[in-house]
């Protein structure tokens, strides 16, 4: 678990330092930031995306995730959360007036969830930023299983640095994605030893590519380019997983026809 601590505390200290620096620029200078955060998010998720090794998969998961979790709403459910941290830890907050994207570019807060504060969007994007990755995963299996934390570790170095840039742009909220951090990687880095002898190289590569079409929402948010409800397309990792598991059994199948 040490590795996950780490990566946690790293993203609360490049949280805080965001979000001092963003105190000292003016308004506009906090939308180049948004600006180039959006890019560089963009920039990462399409280089992740590419280590997908089957497109269909790929697409397939995403729609069929996307409907999934439109149906259960997991996009508004994590913000809910996200608001009841910000009640709890955070004060009331200043929410996003409708329309307005503001400094940080969040006007899909406004318009997917009614004037939703800044804090419960950043705790959402930040989640998913630093959740996903070939890193996160195969990080978690090396110091869960062989006590190695040398990819955590540069996974906290990175983390950090992005942290900066997002509390940057969108508050206070970045920290407390944190907490999805500790969860999800100490989950991961706990059940490592049960969990390793079924993850393969495909399965890893292809949810890094899933993943990177996450983080791609999250940059096309950022830009404004278009208002995307990312969390709804998480269950896609889900029936990733199941694709290729079920590989093996698609081959056979394609071999009768062949």
């Amino acid at each position: 678990m040490i590795g996950t601590i780490v990566n946690c505390v790293a993203v609360i200290a490049g949280s805080l330092a965001g979000i001092l620096f963003s105190r000292k620029v003016s308004k506009e200078l906090s939308g180049v930031i948004c600006s180039a955060a959006g890019i560089v998010t963009l920039v990462i998720g399409m280089q992740l995306a590419f280590k997908a090794q089957n497109i269909i998969y790929l697409a397939l998961s995403l729609i069929i995730g996307g409907i999934l979790g439109s149906w259960w709403d997991i996009d508004g459910k994590i913000l809910a959360f996200g608001r009841f941290l910000e009640r709890r830890f955070g004060g009331k907050g200043k929410p996003v007036a409708d329309g307005d994207s503001g400094a940080d570019g969040d006007s899909h807060a406004s318009n997917a969830e009614g004037g939703s504060s800044r804090f419960a969007y950043a705790f959402l994007n930040a989640s998913v930023l630093f959740c996903v990755g070939a890193m996160a995963i195969v990080g978690s299996f090396k110091a869960g299983t062989e006590g190695d934390y040398t990819l955590l570790y540069t996974k906290s170095v990175l983390d950090g640095f992005m942290s900066i840039v997002f509390a940057a742009a969108m508050g206070i909220g970045t920290i407390f994605s944190a907490l999805s951090l500790l969860v999800y990687q100490g989950l991961l880095t706990l059940a490592s030893g049960y969990v390793k002898p079924y993850v393969s190289e495909q399965m890893i590569a292809e949810l890094t590519g899933i993943g990177g079409a996450f983080i791609v929402m999250i940059g096309i948010n950022l830009l404004d380019l278009k208002k995307l409800k990312t969390a709804n397309y998480l269950p896609a990792m889900i029936v990733t997983v199941l694709f290729v598991l079920a590989d093996p059994f698609f081959a056979r199948f394609m071999a009768l026809f062949v």
